[in-house]
């Protein structure tokens, strides 16, 4: 009977955020369906390039260096999350991934991931 009325300390659970440099996600969509780019509210191109980066404010970074590497436009940056999107054609959003992978990685140590393709 005593078990019933037994009050238990409430747990806390504090949970933090401690990201790494690395890219976790570089992908080029190529030839995507028209419907994924009006989700997106962005102009069709050949090919969509997604990236997904930490420490999150490193997405300047890595669409300044993608938008010099390649023909490629900005479609979506967010600092806040780490995701960058960029469109061109296939060859230019493969380029700027690759050279986005290669400067983090040479010139500010990141782990990078392999540039994958649908």
């Amino acid at each position: 009977m005593g078990d019933i009325f037994r009050q238990e300390t409430p747990q806390r659970v504090i949970e933090e955020s401690v990201p790494g440099k690395q890219v976790t996600m570089a992908h080029v969509v190529a030839s995507p369906v028209s419907d994924i780019y009006d989700r997106l509210g962005i102009d069709e191109a050949g090919a969509i390039g997604i990236l997904a980066i930490s420490p999150y404010e490193t997405a300047i970074i890595a669409a300044d260096i993608a938008t010099k590497a390649a023909d490629v436009t900005i479609g979506f940056l967010d600092r806040f999350t780490g995701s960058v999107v960029i469109t061109g054609d296939v060859q230019s959003v493969e380029t700027a991934l690759e050279a986005v992978n290669t400067k983090l990685h040479d010139l500010l140590g990141f782990t990078v991931c392999e540039v994958t393709r649908t």
